[in-house]
């Protein structure tokens, strides 16, 4: 007898844990892809970015809200990256609040390796971490806007896998050394490589893996 209600015991707490981390998941409003496309910094634009998030979160089991990358694009109708993503709050697979509104997410934030989790509740590899995956792609300023100016960027608002160059973040607020962009979730340093700046092995060969940030816009 005691035996089997030790195993009952076992089992309606693995039941409560599953439900736990199944409300989260439906709770969680951001997130960092686990994987990108895998076509370096070619996304197939703003909707192929959006398209991405919402699989993704779809497969986790938050697939109930209207998904936006957080990228900037550049040109006569560039878009922010601030402006497609709601109001917040935000927070992450495991219940975790990253910021409560948009001047926090650009401000004093609580975007770090330890809360910046993958879609999947996973942490995502930083500086150290073998491979380094701490490049999120972006595009855009410090302050979630467009760039100005002929600089690319965005490798060609999110469509080119060769020549161009992408901004991107640390989502383990680590680099080189202590400068403030060094330490920027969004607006870290441009992308460059062989290939020219763009392609997975460019993103790869400064720490990066072609992931994005995901919010829910709802």
């Amino acid at each position: 007898m005691q035996k089997k209600m030790s195993l009952t015991f076992a089992a309606v707490a693995l039941l409560a844990l599953s439900v736990g981390g199944a409300q989260s998941q439906q709770q969680m409003s951001f997130f960092i892809t686990s994987a990108g496309p895998g076509k370096g910094a070619d996304l197939g634009g703003l909707e192929g970015a959006d398209r991405h998030c919402q699989q993704l979160a779809q497969a986790a089991g938050a697939g109930g809200k209207t998904w936006r990358a957080y990228l900037s694009t550049q040109g006569a109708n560039a878009v922010n990256a601030k402006d497609r993503i709601g109001r917040g709050p935000w927070m992450n697979a495991k219940g975790v609040v990253i910021a409560k509104d948009l001047a926090e997410l650009h401000g004093t934030n609580n975007l770090n390796k330890q809360t910046g989790l993958s879609e999947k509740g996973e942490i995502i590899n930083g500086r150290g971490d073998t491979p380094n995956r701490h490049d999120i792609l972006t595009g855009s300023q410090s302050d979630g806007t467009a760039f100005t100016g002929a600089e690319d960027r965005t490798c060609g608002n999110w469509t080119k896998s060769t020549q161009g160059a992408a901004m991107v973040g640390h989502h383990d607020r680590q680099g080189l050394n202590d400068s403030a962009p060094m330490l920027s979730w969004n607006s870290s340093h441009p992308t460059r490589g062989p290939d020219g700046g763009c392609s997975q092995a460019d993103l790869k060969s400064t720490g990066g893996d072609g992931l994005l940030y995901c919010f829910a816009a709802n």
